[in-house]
């Protein structure tokens, strides 16, 4: 099976290439090699590489950045999925769609599932929403999995931040009135490949690591498993915020958990717990 990898530079591409079954044909373009915001580029690299499923691990993901460069970041994650979608379907290829938490308002009371109402928040929520709706309206076979909190031993993410800030410096104050699920990069790849495994499987799905956390909850989990495993040589103060206590230019959900039993039971993947995947990553760093 040939399998193309869009935005394989980042930290969701990085982990599927890195964990691609070995039965897999993987043709890995990073942002720069496939440009999904031109619609002739797209056409013409899948055309010619007729894979049998395409991944969209791209994504503008800068949620702050996006209030003020809405236009590129519908661009992205609003046209290069429709366009990715329209070659998928022109090839036959299946096409396998990442989305985010930021899609819902936050005001649920308990996690949301794939089918409950979307109302997003700012800028990079609206644009994943409507790249989802390009997707579902195109005529071949898709699958768009949402997944929350995304990060990874490379790229921009919370946990690489945090171990920065906790070597400059002598404390820190991080929001604790959010709500979500810490995700791994490996862990939302294997699923991934799961779905890539699994041809039947069509729809809306979410994938998390198991467990919730506030961001100052996995802040504190972030140095004390950093100091255990020798990534950080001290432990400094930590005190919660409130989110009205630090302003952001874009709103997010107070509490944005995912149901994902459908995906887990579909896949007969039993998950992780937010912080073993944690503690995972954080030793390949220090050994890495």
């Amino acid at each position: 099976m040939k399998v193309l990898i869009a935005g394989a530079g980042g930290q969701l591409g990085q982990a599927l290439c890195r964990t691609a079954p070995a039965d897999m044909t993987v043709e890995a373009r990073t942002s720069a090699q496939l440009d999904i915001t031109d619609l002739e580029e797209v056409s013409a690299i899948v055309g010619q590489l007729r894979p049998d499923v395409i991944i969209n691990a791209a994504a503008y993901t800068a949620v702050d950045r996006a209030e003020e460069e809405r236009e590129h970041a519908f661009a992205v994650n609003a046209r290069g999925p429709a366009h990715l979608a329209q070659a998928a379907a022109g090839c036959g290829a299946r096409l396998i769609q990442v989305s985010t938490d930021y899609v819902f308002d936050g005001n649920s009371a308990r996690p949301y599932r794939p089918l409950d109402p979307c109302h997003p928040l700012g800028s990079y929520g609206a644009g994943k929403r409507s790249g989802e709706e390009a997707v579902m309206a195109a005529a071949g076979r898709w699958v768009i999995v949402r997944t929350s909190w995304l990060y990874a031993e490379a790229g921009n993410n919370f946990v690489r931040t945090m171990l920065r800030l906790m070597r400059e410096r002598d404390a820190l104050a991080v929001v604790a009135d959010q709500i979500g699920s810490p995700t791994w990069a490996r862990t939302l790849a294997q699923a991934l490949w799961g779905v890539v495994a699994a041809p039947t499987l069509h729809g809306l799905y979410h994938w998390a690591d198991l467990g919730v956390a506030s961001w100052y909850d996995f802040a504190v989990a972030i140095q004390e498993e950093a100091v255990a495993c020798g990534l950080l040589q001290r432990a400094i103060p930590i005190r919660p915020l409130r989110s009205e206590e630090y302003p952001t230019a874009a709103r997010r959900p107070a509490y944005s958990v995912l149901d994902t039993a459908d995906l887990r039971d579909d896949l007969n993947l039993p998950g992780m717990h937010w912080r073993e995947a944690l503690r995972a990553m954080l030793k390949e760093t220090r050994r890495g």
